[in-house]
C-alpha cells in the first residue's frame, strides 16, 4: 500500500548517526536540486537514513530475542557466584589424563554416544539460543560499544574474526596460544574487529583472564613500538566465558557474546580445542550445534594425540566428521610450524641445483632426528604407544612426507596434503627388527615424571623404506627421544661416494665421513650447512670435510615467530598443508600398527637407557644394519 515518508519520525539520536550521508551514497544524487532545496534535502536524506537504521536495528533485536529490550541485546555473562568446581577444566595435553583405549572402545559399541554424534542439519533441529543466552538479571555488564562497531573500509564491511581458546586458563593456553595471538595481533595479521574468548570452567572475570594472560605476553625486539599500547588494545579484546559443565549452555553463551562483537557483518569463527582427549568430543558436540556462525567460515584446531592406535584414531575421525566438514578440521602439531620445516619445500623445489640429485641415484639415506634433553615432562606419555603416537605418528612421518614427495601442482594446501598421501602410501609397514624402543631410567634426584608403565618407549629408532620409483632401498632413519644428553631437531641427507674417485688414496681409511650431506638444523641453532670436500690450504695434498653453513641469525636479522604463530595464521589463511587430513592420520597408523601390536603382545619391551644419556645401545647397531654412518648430537 502506498505511504508518505513524512508519516515516519525516526527515533531519538538516529539522525546524528546517520549524519555521514558517504555511507548511503546514492541519496546524494536522487534528490535533484531543482526540485528541492539543498536544506530540505539534507532533511530528507536525515530522515530516511534514521528511518533506515532504525527498522534495521529493530528487526535484528526482535530475531534475537523477541521478550528482551534493546538493552539485552549488548549484556555479558554473570560468572555465578554458586558455580564452584573441585578441578579446572583446561588440563593440557601435557598434565591431562588422556582416554583410556577401553572408553574408546566403549564409545564405538554405545547407541546412545553415536546418536549423540548425530547433528541434524535441518534449521529446527538447532535449539533457539534465547532459551539458553543470559537474562538481565544475570548479567554483568555490557561489551564496550566501541567493539560492536563494524569496521567499513569504503562502502564494504570488514568481515569480524571471532577466535575462541577453549581451555583458556590451561599450560598450553597462557604459555603458547595467547602469546602467539598477540603476536598475531600487533604484527597486523589479526583484523581490528577481533574478539578474542578464553573459555574455561573457572569462575573467573574478564580482568583476572587478562591479568593471567598478560604475564606471558611479550613482543619481539623488531616490534617495540607502541607494544604497551598494542598489549592493552589486544587485552580490552579478549573475555571469559565460564563454560560451567553444561557444554550446550556454556556454547550458547559464548555464541551471544561472539554475536555482540559481530553484529551484522560477514562473521568467521575459530575454536581452539585445548582441552583432554576425554573431554574433546563432548565439547566438539557442543560447539557444533550451539556457537558455529551462520555468516562465515567455521574453522576448529584440534590437539594431538589423534587417537592412541588405528582404532581410536577411526573413532575419533568419524565422530568430528558427522560435525564438521573435513576442510573446517586442523589438526595442529606445533613442530611442524618450525621454520625447518617450511623450507623443505623451498630448498626441493626452488633450487634447481638440487631438484635433480633428490633421488635415490644421488642419496644413500636420510636421518631424521629430535632429541629432547633434560627436564622434560612426559606425563603426555603414560598411553601404551608413548613416544610412537606423539612424536613418531604426526611430526616424524609428516616430516619425511614432506621431504620425500613428488612435486604437487600448486602450492595449495590440498594440493601438497595430495602428494603426501601418496607419499605415506607407498613406506612399507615397520617390522620390529627395524625398530628400537627404549625408555629411560632415573630417580627422584632427576625431577621428571617417574608413572611410566613398563612398556612406554621414551625413544624410537627405527629404518622405514619408501616402495616407489624415487626411493627404492633408500633407508629413513628416524631417531626420536626423550631425556638425553642434548636438544637437537635436525635432518641429514647423505650422498653417495663420488664414482670411481680418483682422490680416493687421499681421503684415508674413513671414507664414510667425507661424503656429501645436507644437513637442515633447527635446534640448536637454525641452519643450513652443506659437508663438502675441501683440499687443505699448504703444501702437500690432504682433503677435509668443512661445512658451508648459512646460520639464520647471522644472515637474517630478525627474531623466528614461534611455531603456533605461524600454524595460527595458516589457520586463518585457510592454508592446510602443514595439518594432518583424515586420510593421512589413516596411512600413518597403518604404518605404525605392527610395532604397537608387538608392544601390546609383549612381544618388544624398550630397552632402558640412563636418563641424560645418548639413548639405548640397540639405536647404533641398527644404523649399521642399514649402512649408515651414525652422527653423535
Amino acid at each position: 500500500m502506498p505511504f508518505s515518508i513524512s508519516t515516519f519520525s525516526a527515533p531519538p539520536g538516529a539522525i546524528p548517526l546517520c549524519s555521514n550521508v558517504r555511507r548511503f551514497p546514492h541519496c546524494s544524487y536522487h534528490i535533484a536540486p531543482n526540485r528541492l532545496r539543498s536544506r530540505r534535502a539534507s532533511n530528507f536524506c536525515q530522515i530516511f537514513h534514521g528511518l533506515r537504521l532504525w527498522i534495521s536495528e529493530s528487526l535484528s533485536l526482535l530475531q534475537h530475542d523477541g521478550k528482551s529490550g534493546q538493552t539485552q541485546k549488548f549484556k555479558t555473562i554473570k560468572n555465578h557466584k554458586g558455580d564452584e568446581f573441585e578441578k579446572p577444566f583446561e588440563e593440557t595435553s601435557s598434565q591431562a589424563q588422556q582416554v583410556p583405549e577401553a572408553v574408546l572402545k566403549s564409545n564405538l559399541s554405545s547407541d546412545s554416544n553415536s546418536e549423540r554424534t548425530k547433528i541434524s542439519t535441518h534449521p529446527a533441529a538447532s535449539e533457539n539460543l534465547q532459551s539458553d543466552a543470559p537474562d538481565s538479571s544475570g548479567s554483568s555488564g555490557s561489551l564496550p560499544q566501541s567493539l560492536m562497531s563494524n569496521r567499513i573500509i569504503g562502502d564494504k564491511e570488514v568481515p569480524s574474526l571471532c577466535i575462541a581458546v577453549i581451555g583458556a586458563t590451561g599450560e598450553l593456553a597462557t604459555r603458547k596460544i595467547f602469546p602467539a595471538l598477540f603476536a598475531l595481533y600487533y604484527s597486523g595479521f589479526l583484523p581490528e574487529n577481533v574478539g578474542i574468548f578464553g573459555y574455561s570452567r573457572k569462575n573467573i572475570t574478564d580482568e583476572e583472564l587478562r591479568s593471567i594472560i598478560s604475564a606471558t605476553l611479550t613482543c619481539r625486539i623488531d616490534h617495540q613500538q607502541n607494544c604497551s599500547d598494542k598489549m592493552d588494545a589486544f587485552l580490552s579484546r579478549t573475555f571469559h566465558v565460564n563454560g560451567g559443565y553444561d557444554n550446550n549452555k556454556g556454547m550458547s553463551k559464548l555464541n551471544f557474546l561472539m554475536e555482540q562483537i559481530e553484529r551484522y557483518s560477514e562473521a568467521n569463527r575459530i575454536f581452539y580445542l585445548s582441552v583432554p582427549q576425554n573431554a574433546l568430543l563432548d565439547v566438539a558436540l557442543s560447539l557444533s550445534s550451539k556457537a558455529q556462525t551462520k555468516k562465515g567460515w567455521n574453522r576448529v584446531i584440534i590437539e594431538k594425540p589423534f587417537g592412541f592406535d588405528m582404532k581410536s584414531s577411526h573413532f575419533l575421525t568419524k565422530s568430528l566428521l558427522s560435525q564438521f566438514e573435513e576442510n573446517q578440521i586442523y589438526r595442529i602439531d606445533h613442530l611442524l610450524g618450525k621454520n625447518l620445516i617450511e623450507n623443505l619445500t623451498v630448498l626441493r623445489f626452488a633450487n634447481l641445483v638440487f631438484q635433480p640429485l633428490w633421488s635415490r641415484t644421488f642419496i644413500s639415506s636420510v636421518q631424521v632426528i629430535l632429541s629432547e634433553e633434560l627436564g622434560v615432562q612426559t606425563k603426555r606419555f603414560l598411553d601404551g604407544g608413548g613416544i610412537i603416537g606423539d612424536i613418531v605418528h604426526s611430526h616424524i612421518l609428516q616430516t619425511i612426507a614432506l621431504l620425500a614427495m613428488e612435486p604437487p601442482i600448486s602450492l595449495d594446501g590440498e594440493a601438497i596434503r595430495n602428494e603426501k598421501v601418496k607419499l605415506l602410501r607407498s613406506i612399507r609397514p615397520l617390522e620390529p627388527s627395524d625398530v628400537v624402543l627404549g625408555q629411560y631410567k632415573s630417580s627422584a634426584k632427576d625431577k621428571v615424571d617417574l608413572f611410566l608403565d613398563d612398556l612406554t618407549p621414551t625413544y624410537f629408532a627405527g629404518a622405514l623404506y619408501i616402495d616407489n620409483a624415487r626411493w627404492d632401498g633408500v633407508p629413513f632413519l628416524i631417531k626420536s627421544g626423550l631425556g638425553l644428553i642434548k636438544h637437537c631437531v635436525e635432518i641429514r641427507i647423505q650422498f653417495r661416494q663420488v664414482p670411481g674417485n680418483i682422490y680416493r688414496e687421499h681421503i684415508g681409511y674413513n671414507s664414510a665421513s667425507t661424503t656429501n650431506e645436507i644437513i637442515l638444523r633447527d635446534v640448536p641453532e637454525e641452519a643450513i650447512l652443506v659437508r663438502v670436500n675441501n683440499k687443505v690450504p699448504g703444501l702437500g695434498l690432504r682433503l677435509d670435510s668443512p661445512e658451508l653453513n648459512l646460520l639464520y641469525k647471522d644472515k637474517y636479522n630478525v627474531d623466528v615467530p614461534d611455531s603456533y604463530e605461524h600454524l595460527l595464521l595458516d589457520v586463518i589463511d585457510g592454508d592446510s598443508h602443514l595439518f594432518m587430513r583424515s586420510d593421512e592420520l589413516a596411512v600413518a597408523w597403518n604404518i605404525l600398527t605392527p610395532i604397537l601390536n608387538e608392544i601390546k603382545e609383549n612381544n618388544i619391551k624398550p630397552e632402558l637407557y640412563e636418563f641424560g644419556g645418548r639413548g639405548p645401545i640397540g639405536a647404533y647397531y641398527l644404523w649399521a644394519k642399514h649402512g649408515v654412518r651414525w652422527v653423535e648430537e
